[in-house]
């Protein structure tokens, strides 16, 4: 056996998180010549337990994205993460249960199937907000606030004590602001990918 050096270059990049447990794995099988397969135009992602099958990896819907538009379409990722990596159109999800399945599939004993996510869904708001700004008393000047923020798209940041009703303020924002468009909503979806 030779030895194996795996460089994450380059080094000043910051590298977090366990989905590259998998595209190591399959790089190491590729050098010691256990498999042969072409992953030039592939991307593969995902988190190895240490049974070899795979796991939930968070933060899937960002990569993908970014894979796509860097011109890869065949995406690899852990069936968990399948419906999830689906959501970027133009790509070829490959949902893989373990690293023996991965294996099988490039050595052309059995190919797992292309994930088929079915229509995607148009995005649709939530019932809108229990509380409407129009019925809070009082408060003009943060109201004022609210409104300038949610019509310009800018941050704000309530501060006071317990009780002065900035939780109260802060469920009302909802009832100001426009639906989100799909693209809005799959922003706010790849962040929910990130955080877990």
């Amino acid at each position: 056996m030779k030895r194996i050096v795996v460089n994450l270059a380059p080094a000043d990049l910051k590298k977090a998180g366990p989905a590259y447990d998998l595209p190591i794995a399959v790089g190491i099988l590729l050098s010691s010549e256990q498999i042969y397969a072409d992953v030039s135009q592939t991307i593969i992602l995902g988190e190895l337990s240490l049974d070899g099958s795979l796991r939930h990896t968070s933060g899937i819907l960002p990569m993908v994205a970014v894979a796509h538009q860097e011109g890869l379409s065949n995406i690899i990722v852990p069936d968990a993460d399948a419906k999830e990596a689906s959501l970027i159109e133009g790509t070829k999800i490959i949902p893989v249960t373990s690293l023996s399945q991965l294996v099988s599939h490039f050595r052309g004993e059995i190919p797992p199937p292309e994930y088929k996510s079915g229509e995607v869904q148009e995005y649709t708001p939530p019932p809108s907000s229990t509380t409407d700004l129009a019925y809070i008393k009082g408060q003009e000047h943060v109201k004022r606030a609210l409104e300038v923020a949610a019509t310009g798209g800018h941050n704000i940041i309530m501060m006071g004590p317990p009780g002065s009703g900035k939780t109260l303020l802060a469920r009302s924002l909802p009832s100001l602001m426009p639906p989100m468009t799909n693209e809005e909503a799959l922003e706010v979806t790849k962040i929910y990918s990130v955080s877990g």
